[in-house]
């Protein structure tokens, strides 16, 4: 069964983020896949805006990356964009560095018109560094995340429509012929 990464890009420490992300996780888990999650925000400041791939955390981060079959891509949106923290990993990207994968891009934010951040700010990235299938990727807003009084979850109608994007990346990754990739 293929292997899975969830990578984050929220500087924030208990992110609504992540607990779309750690939904989605489990939802991949209950169906076989092994999965993995990174939160950049957990890796070396320095290292990371110094591009200092050869250093081990951030060495270990770019071989899970490359070691993934697929990749949960998760952010909040701020000022209409994907956070300056995931764009500073995927810079530390090869060009070809997503090259083969399948990838699900989400995003969470306060409103509805940032929507289209990951239509027209992260998918291109994703296909600039030759992402093999970018999937319909989800959208939820911050308000259908609920924090506090007992386990995060998500409002069911965000879960519903979170699960059906999760059921396609799935499926995706599924029909994705094998690549063996060699660091």
């Amino acid at each position: 069964m293929p292997s899975l990464l969830a990578i984050t890009g929220s500087p924030s420490a208990h992110s609504r983020t992540a607990v779309v992300s750690d939904h989605v996780l489990r939802r991949l888990a209950h169906s076989g896949f092994g999965t993995a999650h990174l939160s950049v925000r957990d890796l070396p400041a320095a290292d990371l805006l110094s591009a200092r791939r050869g250093e081990p955390e951030i060495r270990r981060a770019l071989e899970a990356v490359a070691e993934a079959d697929g990749l949960v891509i998760a952010t909040p949106v701020y000022k209409a964009s994907y956070t300056g923290l995931l764009k500073a990993f995927l810079d530390l990207l090869p060009q070809d560095g997503l090259a083969g994968k399948t990838i699900l891009p989400l995003a969470t934010g306060g409103s509805l018109a940032h929507v289209l951040t990951i239509d027209y700010a992260l998918r291109p990235v994703l296909s600039a560094l030759g992402a093999r299938h970018v999937t319909a990727g989800r959208f939820v807003l911050d308000s259908f995340v609920e924090r506090g009084g007992g386990p995060d979850r998500l409002r069911p109608e965000a879960e519903l429509d979170l699960y059906q994007a999760v059921d396609e990346f799935a499926d995706a990754l599924r029909a994705a012929p094998v690549l063996t990739v060699t660091p």
